[in-house]
């Protein structure tokens, strides 16, 4: 069976050669640290892991329909398939964290083996993913989350199917870029509470495809930088004359509906 590892001009020198060359890139990317690349491996294994990606209506998947996304997603590593399960082992295993920290200068990078928020991802047609900075601490091990990697697994997409992964400012007043998800396409960046990302847009592909990808995640113990902050959960973005803001109601008018909701209820046990 031929893995990750069974391509040695992948792993070790090919992956030095490769961070060292791209390292500048990254750092200076706009609006935030990333890069994109492209043919990162070998096709073969994608085209194994691509023929046992689970069916949409598979019973592994978690489906999400919320105002903010609306995807499929599944991280629990023991129900994946072989060929996806050793791809994964391998892109969280020390040649690629060694990778990972010769390309962004983050050094001892730890791999969530749990997949908490990664794993694999599924958008359908119709789908989208709001723009967003991801939650920034491992929920079980209180870990600062520092990168992201998301690898796309999309034969034959093209532009007119939408999907693109869109990377905005600061202050929201603009996408900075837009990657196309593309079969064979890497993009890594650097997770902070400003990092805003995502593919805001219905999803356009024929009924019968979908957006495909592995997200995988990696933390530090700490982090030294001016980001550290305090622990929050994911923070939604509205882009500015383009989505509709979700309306709150005020701490007050909250008060006044739980006891009404209560109300309600025991008219209706009663009815």
């Amino acid at each position: 069976m031929q893995t990750f590892d069974n391509h040695a001009g992948l792993v070790a020198k090919r992956l030095r050669t490769l961070a060292e060359s791209l390292s500048e890139d990254y750092a200076q990317g706009d609006p935030f640290p990333h890069i994109v690349i492209d043919d990162f491996l070998p096709e073969e294994i994608l085209d194994r892991v691509l023929a046992e990606f689970p069916d949409n209506d598979d019973e592994m998947w978690d489906r999400k329909s919320k105002r903010s996304s609306v995807k499929l997603s599944c991280n629990n590593r023991d129900v994946l398939g072989l060929e996806t399960g050793l791809l994964i082992d391998q892109l969280n295993a020390p040649k690629m964290l060694d990778f990972l920290a010769r390309l962004t200068g983050i050094e001892d990078l730890i791999p969530d083996v749990h997949l908490f928020g990664g794993g694999l991802h599924q958008i359908l047609s119709g789908g989208f993913l709001k723009i967003h900075a991801d939650f920034n601490k491992h929920p079980a091990w209180h870990l600062d989350r520092r990168l992201n990697v998301l690898l796309f697994l999309n034969r034959d997409w093209r532009e007119e199917f939408g999907g693109h992964f869109e990377l905005w400012d600061e202050e929201m007043l603009g996408c900075r870029k837009r990657v196309l998800p593309i079969f064979n396409r890497l993009v890594v960046f650097t997770t902070t509470d400003t990092s805003f990302h995502g593919h805001p847009d219905p999803l356009q592909c024929p009924t019968g495809q979908s957006r495909k990808s592995i997200a995988l995640y990696y933390y530090t113990n700490g982090r030294a930088d001016e980001t550290a902050g305090e622990s929050h959960s994911t923070i939604y973005k509205i882009r500015s004359g383009q989505d509709k803001p979700q309306r709150r109601l005020s701490r007050a008018a909250r008060g006044l509906l739980k006891p009404l909701s209560s109300i309600v209820g025991r008219l209706r046990q009663g009815a």
